[in-house]
């Protein structure tokens, strides 16, 4: 059985969980997983959430980022991010994996 290489949260991205957090006065962390669909054959989901027992949890700056199991293989060694541009602000994820990804930005094949 291999080990699979965790993926990098960024401190931006940490930081802004935690304004959320602040702004809702919750204290959830930030799932982010792999579902199939989208444009491309695979999208990904990044909410709001409470850790489950069996999640790959990555803490920081006092904030979590929460992954399942069977999303994690598809994340391996992936950066999940935060972008403030001028089309939008929103949580990104990087993915070494993905052969393709759509205009989207939420949607890749591997």
């Amino acid at each position: 059985m291999s080990l699979v290489l965790p993926p990098k949260v960024t401190p931006r991205a940490f930081a802004r969980l935690a304004e959320i957090n602040a702004a809702t006065g919750e204290d959830k962390a930030l799932r982010v997983a792999v579902e199939g669909g989208g444009c491309s054959g695979f999208q990904y989901d990044i909410r709001l959430d409470d850790p489950a027992e069996d999640d790959l949890v990555i803490e920081g700056e006092g904030q979590k980022v929460i992954v399942d199991a069977v999303s994690l293989p598809f994340l391996e060694n992936a950066t999940i991010d935060f972008a403030d541009e001028l089309i939008g602000a929103r949580f990104t994820v990087e993915n070494p994996n993905a052969s393709s990804s759509c205009g989207c930005g939420t949607s890749f094949s591997m």
